[in-house]
């Protein structure tokens, strides 16, 4: 068998134990509570994170895991399928694999953003991956949050917002702003939501900053709300 082949075949039974430990361990009754806290979006199988995570713990070490040559397919099999633990799985697979980014990566990452789409994935996408990955090749991030910001779709605008989450002192405040000036008359709660949160972790490091941008910009109630959260407890 030529390797490439005996690779696929590896890759295939991964996947397969992956899908049987997790179905072994179905619990219905919380997997209707997931459900509905995911507004009838996913299924589940009904395994919190603590638990999903001991089950796989095996399929992360690096002599089980895949070969990064095989990242991509096994992220978008893993996306393909129906329980929402999969997909999980898979954005804390991804981490294993950072020292070996390429720059072509971040097409992996708007596939993962622009597929079952919700905030549960796209929050950690935009702080654990992307976040990284702009650290990593910084000549990408002007091009790419740009090609977001235009697409029309919230959930590449809400990933240009919260990527800097983790950044701290790190954080270009300038981008920041702009990004939020050019998306806050966008009357959509997931975006709205993401500029405060976004003004709220920056203001753990800039709280003067934060307050003099909120002062001199129109926000939402919601937006407002949320930057000055932090602030206005330690008044």
């Amino acid at each position: 068998m030529e390797k490439e082949e005996v690779k696929k075949v590896k890759l295939e039974k991964y996947l397969e134990q992956i899908r049987s430990s997790l179905a072994g361990q179905a619990d219905p009754e919380k997997a209707e509570g997931m459900a509905s806290y995911m507004r009838g979006q996913f299924t589940f199988y009904g395994l919190r994170a603590a638990e999903r995570r001991k089950i796989l713990r095996k399929y992360m070490r690096q002599k089980n895991r895949p070969d990064y040559s095989q990242l991509e397919t096994a992220v978008k099999k893993l996306w393909q399928l129906p329980e929402r633990e999969f997909q999980y799985f898979a954005q804390e697979l991804i981490l294993k694999y950072e020292n070996e980014y390429t720059e072509d990566i971040i097409n992996l990452f708007e596939y993962m953003i622009t597929n079952k789409s919700w905030w549960d994935t796209v929050d950690h996408i935009a702080k654990k991956l992307v976040g990284e990955y702009f650290m990593l090749f910084p000549q990408k991030r002007d091009e790419k949050i740009r090609e977001w910001l235009d697409s029309d779709n919230i959930w590449l605008q809400r990933t240009a917002l919260l990527f800097q989450l983790g950044y701290k002192e790190e954080t270009d405040a300038q981008l920041l702003f702009d990004i939020i000036e050019e998306l806050k008359e966008i009357d959509e709660f997931f975006i709205q939501k993401a500029i405060g949160w976004a003004l709220r972790e920056y203001s753990k490091t800039e709280p003067i900053a934060v307050v003099k941008f909120t002062n001199t910009h129109q926000l939402s109630a919601l937006s407002e709300r949320e930057a000055l959260k932090v602030v206005r407890k330690n008044k």
